[in-house]
């Protein structure tokens, strides 16, 4: 019987895309953070704090990403929760680099914009799919 599946293809799919982007958003946000150490006056104090968030937030997408995947193909509330959870601090993370970084450039704008346009249709679907397994 196929209505007792519950868990979310579109989210799976969403899942393994972000998981896709995210490493290309990763090096390109690395590359031009060294761009600008390189181009622009980048004081030392601002350089360490932006890099700490980019990092900080590669090591949040390991679990935020697994937990998604495997809340949603287990059809198990509390991954599911906890990658949300991740999510928001992930969202943090983007924002500060999208508002509160040293030096903001066009492409950074662009790549946090699809970022958190990813994280926020992610969200939507976890929530979604949550709902759907508690009832």
């Amino acid at each position: 019987n196929n209505s007792s599946q519950l868990s979310s293809l579109p989210l799976q799919i969403l899942l393994y895309v972000n998981g896709i982007y995210y490493i290309f958003y990763f090096l390109a946000t690395l590359a031009m953070i060294i761009y600008k150490s390189q181009v622009f006056s980048y004081p030392d104090e601002f350089l360490a704090p932006d890099l700490a968030v980019l990092f900080l937030m590669a090591i949040l997408e390991v679990p935020r990403l697994y937990l998604g995947f495997k809340g949603n193909l287990t059809e198990a509330e509390a991954p599911l929760g906890l990658s949300l959870g991740l999510t928001v601090g992930s969202v943090v993370l983007c924002v500060y680099l999208l508002l509160w970084q040293t030096y903001v450039l066009w492409a950074d704008v662009l790549l946090n914009a699809v970022l958190l346009s990813a994280y926020g249709l992610e969200s939507g679907l976890k929530v979604t799919a949550i709902a759907a397994f508690v009832s």
